[in-house]
């Protein structure tokens, strides 16, 4: 127990440093970001007097070290800080664009789990077999196909030719669960490389743990295989692919660009194209931070998940 305490503990203290450098260096690369947000503001003809009334009505004009002095002591009191575009505050930005991508997460992490599990589980108990074979072929394959390039043909075949599913999420806004069928394209994407990536690290960490002493030790003692494999072999190979769903996780709710771009669908990544597209400074900081502190709390506890089924292996994150 007390390494146990020791290990949490020092991944604590290292998941709030990493928070910190998140904070600093968001505000660094906005800082440096191409442009002027006061200009693009004040619209196709730019005068110089309302330029100036815009930087200084947004402090805009102030010292960078005095606006990030300012900009972190709200994030440490819940404020993001207030959109330059639309007036509105950061935080209802990201509230709007939460719930599409939370939904779309939601499923691919419903399906990606036992999919993902069982292809690996399945692929080890045959290894060197045909089934081991197809399963490590086909996951290989299309774990090599880009997200937009599926994407693309999965809309040109199953939306356009066939006529079975919506292309995109035009006119269904936030409301996605009432239209289903517009969910179906982009879980099969957002589901394709993680279930290919899943289920072979599954698969080795599974023919690693079965091939250990251990795991022949409990052979010798006459334990049945279905309970070497699930209460012996398993566990040793969830660490690892804990590790990796978590950061399948992370990277589906810090806005998947690609997918809701090309399914237009009104989520957190659609809000950071906009924001970028309008150098809206704040929205684009405020998105940054949350996705930062998504990825060092994921992570963080993934490392301990890990560390509790395995602790011999250590963490490799």
């Amino acid at each position: 127990m007390s390494g146990l305490r020791s290990f949490v503990a020092r991944r604590l203290l290292l998941g709030v440093a990493q928070t910190v450098a998140v904070v600093l260096l968001v505000f660094a690369l906005t800082e440096a970001l191409p442009g002027d947000a006061a200009v693009a503001l004040a619209g196709d003809q730019p005068d110089p007097a309302r330029i100036a009334a815009i930087r200084e009505a947004m402090h805009l004009d102030r010292p960078a070290h005095e606006r990030m002095a300012d900009w972190a002591t709200g994030l440490f009191q819940g404020d993001l800080g207030t959109s330059l575009a639309s007036g509105r505050p950061v935080g209802q930005y990201i509230a709007d664009g939460f719930g599409p991508t939370l939904l779309l997460a939601t499923l691919t992490v419903a399906l990606l789990v036992p999919i993902g599990f069982g292809l690996g589980v399945l692929a080890a108990r045959r290894e060197g077999r045909l089934t081991d074979r197809l399963i490590s072929s086909v996951t290989l394959a299309v774990y090599a196909v880009p997200e937009f390039a599926l994407g693309v043909l999965l809309v040109t075949v199953l939306a356009l030719r066939l006529g079975w599913l919506p292309p995109t999420a035009v006119g269904y806004g936030t409301d996605l669960l009432g239209h289903p069928s517009a969910l179906v394209l982009p879980v099969l994407v957002l589901l394709a490389r993680p279930v290919c990536s899943l289920s072979r690290l599954v698969r080795a960490g599974m023919i690693d743990a079965l091939a250990s002493p251990y795991v022949a030790q409990a052979r010798r003692y006459g334990i049945s295989g279905t309970r070497i494999r699930c209460a012996h072999a398993l566990p040793n190979a969830l660490a690892p692919a804990v590790q990796q769903l978590a950061r399948t996780v992370d990277w589906l709710l810090c806005g998947v660009i690609v997918v809701e771009a090309l399914y237009v669908i009104p989520g957190l990544g659609t809000v950071l194209l906009n924001a970028v597209a309008e150098r809206d400074v704040p929205v684009v900081q405020g998105l940054a931070v949350v996705f930062g502190v998504l990825t060092v709390v994921l992570n963080l506890a993934a490392d301990l998940v890990a560390h509790r089924l395995a602790p011999r292996t250590g963490v490799a994150a």
